[in-house]
Formats: structure tokens, sequence, C-alpha cells
């Protein structure tokens, strides 16, 4: 949860007294009001909503909220003009990836603008941004720069700059060892041979991404007019949605969108940042109404859509492009709700009876944790979505591999997960500086393509590094005398790729198989970038219920 803070006499200003009806329709927007002093306001914003971690990103959709400024706001978003242009070297491809720029001209800054600018910088840093590792954002006043930027990689030492608030230049390794940003995401240029830095046409270095601008080309002040901004790191998808949320926001303070041309590999190719085209989805009325038990009409649907910042017209609706909230039409449809406020639903006593009695497989599974977590193991919980790069090149599968995509991903998570085994490895790779020996299980849904339909499993795997298959073999062992059950372990016919050969074993059930076990293979550890061995089993649990329900 994020909060906002900002001038309750701007407020007021803007949009209407702060009187108590006003800080009730505050909170029935989604916001509801944290702290009220005596010059200041502050909302909460829930992370599903990144457009609203500015003053004036909150005040264009409250405005609508409350009926004063409906429908889809638009902006007027002016071509590249003559040397607005990023150069993206090949370099930082295997480092820092994307970018997304923009050039905002014409603006009016004082202390207040300048201070939401930074605040909101921060918070999608946080959040959409997860703490500079998806994104980072950095922001230069025009007028101390020239164009064409380049972005590239560089050896660390030969980076040297002022870095922003100090006085004496220092190279890129003195910056993650010496500044105070350094310090905190050092962790993110960990292992790096090169870091990535943006650098004008009089090869003034501008920043190094994701850490810290330079003090002479990268602070804005009350005195600059013209901003250039970048948003660098590993989703585009997440950068362009951050820079169009900052560039709506300078809008909205009274400057001019620049488009400028990304141009990669040397070819002036067609890629061009921001991009406030907005979205369309559908919706269906029916499907409204089921889901919200009321019956709205279609001219209905369209004045509560308009409410909430939306275009509606024969079923399709415009999204703004800086909704990154809107996946499903169901987000759809909780907005519809939010307009048309939760107070006018009328609650309702279901006409049934029933008696509450906890799910056997449910039972079984925390029995489950509960003994392994008697052995010192500590549970996880990662996402049943995934991404091509850990499911199939980590874990050493063959690109052919049937994995399960969903349709128009909006994220890098894009494939239903076929093994919890990679998802307790990329734990590991996470925590490479965390204490040894780290013990962790999961127990969580698998998904496997048929031609049919979509197989979903319960499934348990288990972790230990540093870890051996003996290890491993007798946690097996134990897990399943608990449960008054006899397996076997045989040399596998087939085994996951994952595994070192003759390290590992089939797990088999009254004669079935229903998992495997032993040592990860080196080629895999490294992928994961694991310095320890690890050893792993992971077992189907439906043979293991039915057995437990005989």
């Amino acid at each position: 949860m994020a909060i906002v803070t900002f001038s309750k006499k701007q407020f007021e200003k803007d949009v209407g007294s702060l009187d108590e009806k006003m800080k009730s329709l505050i909170s029935m927007f989604g916001t509801p009001v944290e702290r009220e002093e005596e010059k200041e306001i502050s909302v909460e914003v829930f992370p599903n909503r990144p457009d609203l971690l500015s003053y004036n990103g909150f005040k264009r959709s409250f405005l609508a909220f409350l009926g004063k400024k409906t429908g889809l706001q638009s902006y007027k978003v002016n071509e590249p003009e003559e040397n607005y242009r990023v150069i993206v070297d090949s370099s930082v491809k295997d480092i820092r990836p994307y970018t997304a720029c923009a050039i905002i001209r014409g603006l009016a800054l004082d202390d207040e603008k300048i201070k939401e600018i930074i605040e909101m910088q921060e918070r999608l840093h946080a959040t959409i941004g997860r703490k500079r590792k998806k994104a980072a954002i950095g922001i230069y006043p025009l007028e101390k720069i020239e164009l064409p930027i380049t972005f590239k990689a560089l050896e660390p030492d030969k980076i040297k700059f002022i870095p922003l608030d100090m006085e004496r230049e220092l190279s890129g390794l003195e910056i993650l060892q010496r500044h105070p940003a350094g310090k905190e995401y050092s962790q993110l240029l960990a292992g790096k041979v090169k870091f990535p830095i943006f650098i004008d046409a009089k090869e003034q270095i501008l920043s190094m991404p994701p850490i810290i601008n330079s003090q002479l080309t990268g602070k804005i002040t009350s005195e600059t007019k013209d901003i250039f901004i970048e948003c660098s790191g590993s989703d585009l998808g997440i950068l362009k949605i951050c820079l169009n949320i900052i560039v709506t926001c300078m809008a909205d303070m009274g400057g001019k969108i620049y488009q400028m041309e990304l141009v990669r590999g040397g070819i002036r190719a067609k890629e061009i940042t921001p991009d406030l085209t907005p979205r369309i989805m559908k919706i269906s009325l029916e499907n409204t109404n089921k889901l919200l038990g009321i019956s709205l009409n279609e001219r209905q649907i369209k004045e509560l859509l308009e409410k909430m910042g939306y275009d509606y017209k024969n079923k399709i609706v415009e999204i703004p492009a800086w909704r990154a909230d809107i996946l499903h039409e169901v987000d759809l449809i909780e907005d519809i709700a939010i307009a048309y406020g939760y107070e006018n639903f009328i609650p309702e006593i279901p006409e049934i009876s029933t008696i509450g009695v906890e799910d056997s497989k449910e039972k079984m599974k925390k029995n489950l944790a509960w003994i392994l977590a008697g052995l010192g193991f500590l549970e996880a919980s990662s996402y049943h979505l995934t991404n091509k790069k850990n499911q199939i090149e980590n874990m050493g599968l063959s690109e052919k591999e049937k994995i399960i995509e969903v349709e128009e991903s909006k994220t890098e998570y894009s494939v239903l997960r076929k093994d919890i085994s990679h998802s307790l490895l990329r734990i590991f790779s996470e925590n490479v500086d965390s204490e040894y020996p780290q013990k962790i299980f999961e127990i969580g849904r698998v998904f496997q393509n048929s031609p049919e339909k979509i197989i979903e499993e319960d499934a348990l795997a288990l972790a230990i590094a540093p870890g051996n298959f003996t290890e491993v073999k007798q946690v097996l062992e134990y897990l399943f005398r608990m449960l008054s059950l006899e397996v076997s372990f045989n040399e596998p016919i087939a085994k996951p790729p994952w595994f070192i050969e003759g390290r590992t074993a089939e797990i088999s059930l009254n004669g079935k198989i229903i998992g495997f076990t032993g040592e990860i293979h080196p080629k895999i550890l490294k992928n994961w970038k694991i310095k320890m061995p690890v050893a792993l089993f992971e077992i189907s649990l439906g043979e293991i219920f039915n057995e437990l329900m005989k």
C-alpha cells in the first residue's frame, strides 16, 4: 500500500471542499483517507493503481468519478523532432535490455510540482518497478544535455561521473560502494561485467541505471522548462506503462508531450515512445449483471464506465494507456461496481443452509506441511504463472516442450507452470547471499497440456541447498512412514533433464510413478546462478490422496 500526500488547499481549489461527504467519496473511490492535517491530506493507493501515485493522476481519475470530467481523457502527443532519438546499443542486451523515453517541453515548475514528480518517481520504483528491478526512471533537464542519447554498457572502471548529491567523481564500482543509492541497489548489478549508462551526444554520462543520475545533468529545478525522461529495465510493457503515467502527469502540469524514436542495432526502426493510444476490450452486459447481481442497461454501463475514465460504445471499452491494472473483463466490471457504489448494493442472505467441513485434500496438504515444517523446512508459495525463460531455458528443456501460454498476457508471466521444481530453484537463486543451509518446500498446483483439456494437479516439491541424493531420500522415506505408506525408488528410464545422471531415481507408489528425486545438474545450477549443490524431489499428490482415502 502506497501513501500519496498532497496539498489540501490545492485539492479544494481543483476538486471541492474537503468535508466529511468528500472524504467518504474518496474512500468509496478506493483510496481511503489515511491522514488529514491542516495543510495536507494523505490517501492510501493500492498497488494495482500506479496511475494514482501522483496528485495529478489522482485528481484526473477522481474528477471523473465525481462526474465533473468524465470519459477518456485525451492528450496531444507530438511526433519526434530532429535528434529526438535514443540509440539502444547491443551491449545492454543481457544486462538491462529495454528502455522507453520521452521529452516534455514547456513546463513551469515550482517546488510543489518538483516534489510531486520526485515522489511519483520513487513510488513507481517501489511498486510497479519492483524496487527498480523491473523498471528504473531517470528525469533530466533537457537544456543540460545534447541529443541524441545512447543507452549502452561499459566496464565499471570506464564509467566515471559525479553522482547525484555528491561533489566528486566516482567510478561505477565506487558508486556501488560509497553512494547511499549504490549501497541500497547494488544487488541489481551484482555479477555484471558491464554496467548500463545513458550518455548524450557530447559523451556526458547522464546516469547509471538503476542506481543514480549525474549531479551535472540529472537534477531538475524550478528553472527547468524541458525534460528528458527515460525508463529502463527488463520488462518493456512495464516501462511503457511507467512512461505513460509520468508523461500524462507532466502534461496535466502544463507540459507538451514529444515522442522519441528508439534505434536498435543501428536500424531506424519504427519504435516510438510514448504511445497513448487507448487499448480496447469487449464487455458483456450479461456478464456484468450476473457478476454484480444487479440489472443495468447499456446506457447505465456507459455512464458508469465514463465515471471511471473510460469511453464506451457498442460493447467496446476504450482503456487509458496509463491503466496497468485492466487485464480482463472482470477488471472493468469491478470499476463499474465502484462507480455504481458499493453502498447501493442490497445485501442478501442466501436461501441455503450448509455445514462447514474441512476439505479432505486440504487437510492432507496441511498434514504434509506440518510434517515438513517439523523437519526444519520452510514453506514457500509461488505464482502458478511463470515465464518461458524460467520454465524452459533455465531447466534445460527443449524449446519444443509443450507449454500452456496465456493469450494476450500483459506481463512476462505468461506460462502456466509444469512443475514446482523451477519455482524452488528460482527462490534459491534470489537468496544466494542468505545463510545456508536453505531447506524449502512448496505444495501447489501444476498444469499439463493434453489434446482434450488442461490437466491440473496438486504436487509437492522439496529442495535442500547444499544437499545430496541421500538427504532428500531420507526426507521422503520419513514423510511416507508418517503417512503409513510405502514407496520404492528405482533407476529411471526417463528423467527430467535437470537431474544428474546416476544421482536420481523415480519414486513409485503401488507400482505407479509419482515423481522423481535427485541432485540438480551443475549446468542447471549455473543457469540459475546458484553456487551450492542442490538436491530436490517433486511428487504428484493425486495417487497419495487416493491411497489415504481408502
